[in-house]
């Protein structure tokens, strides 16, 4: 059996015991955690291997940002809100929202971010910083075992940007709070509940502007207060992390070696510096 094909069955077995029909999954989304539909009971089912999730802080920073009503997706109510686990898999159990519009407006998502953050501020847990996900990118660029088709030049050329950002962006002292790490359209359900927030494994301490790195340019311009220069600095540390990732030889995105050599050019054009939605159109060209 594939892994998906254990993921999806250990899902379905877990919801069944539940009282919760699952006579078919469907998959929405499969990176580094399975995003499944359950049948006919409705659910939304989030996969991942045990030991490479946060699904029990997920659990309880949903718990907690609903409590001061931030937009986010609800855990399954007919269930208790726990992890989940069987055949070396970790299971948690969300609401599924049917889908309104394709698209949430960009007046309407920098709305849902910033109660998003609003509420986030009023959530006192233990998180990571931003700069742990550098490191863990320099880590990627810094071991030619983790990353073995990366060149030596371009070894030396990210590590010093990566290193680099992290300093220009600390030294600017901007007020840190917690963040969700990656707010991206495919992380915004448009519901008729308004859009909510889903996938908080990335949550992580910073400032605000490095979440806005990850949304296209029309919604940052609704959003009020922004540092630009920040903001700047904060693009470009995306690109340099994104590009890490894409050499990294446990990568499973589709394409990668060619996406890595995309995001390496980039950054070496200099500004301005693209949104992750501008690189995805700009890259898909070549």
């Amino acid at each position: 059996m594939s892994d998906i094909t254990r993921a999806i069955a250990a899902a379905t077995s877990i919801a069944t015991e539940l009282d919760l029909p699952a006579n078919d999954a469907i998959v929405l989304h499969n990176s580094n955690k399975l995003a499944l539909r359950l049948t006919p009971s409705d659910v939304f089912a989030r996969v991942a291997p045990v030991g490479e999730e946060v699904a029990e802080f997920e659990i309880e920073l949903a718990q907690r940002l609903a409590e001061v009503g931030s937009p986010v997706c609800a855990l399954e109510p007919r269930v208790d809100p726990l992890v989940y686990t069987r055949d070396g898999f970790a299971v948690t159990l969300w609401t599924y929202y049917e889908p309104v519009t394709p698209h949430v407006p960009p007046a309407d998502y920098a709305t849902a971010l910033e109660r998003l953050h609003a509420g986030m501020r009023k959530v006192d847990l233990p998180s990571p910083r931003f700069t742990d996900r550098i490191a863990e990118a320099e880590e990627i660029v810094a071991n030619p075992d983790l990353s073995p088709e990366l060149a030596d030049a371009d070894r030396v050329f990210l590590s010093g940007r990566l290193e680099g950002l992290r300093r220009a962006i600390e030294d600017r002292g901007a007020e840190e709070q917690l963040l969700h790490g990656e707010p991206h359209p495919g992380n915004l359900l448009s519901t008729k509940n308004g859009p909510l927030f889903i996938d908080f494994e990335t949550c992580c301490r910073g400032p605000v502007e490095f979440d806005l790195a990850h949304i296209p340019v029309a919604i940052c311009e609704h959003y009020p207060g922004v540092d630009q220069e920040l903001l700047d600095d904060c693009r470009q540390l995306v690109l340099a992390m994104v590009a890490a990732w894409r050499w990294d030889i446990g990568d499973q995105f589709p394409d990668r070696r060619r996406l890595g050599e995309g995001f390496l050019r980039l950054l070496r054009e200099g500004p301005p510096w693209p949104t992750l939605d501008a690189v995805d159109a700009r890259l898909d060209g070549l």
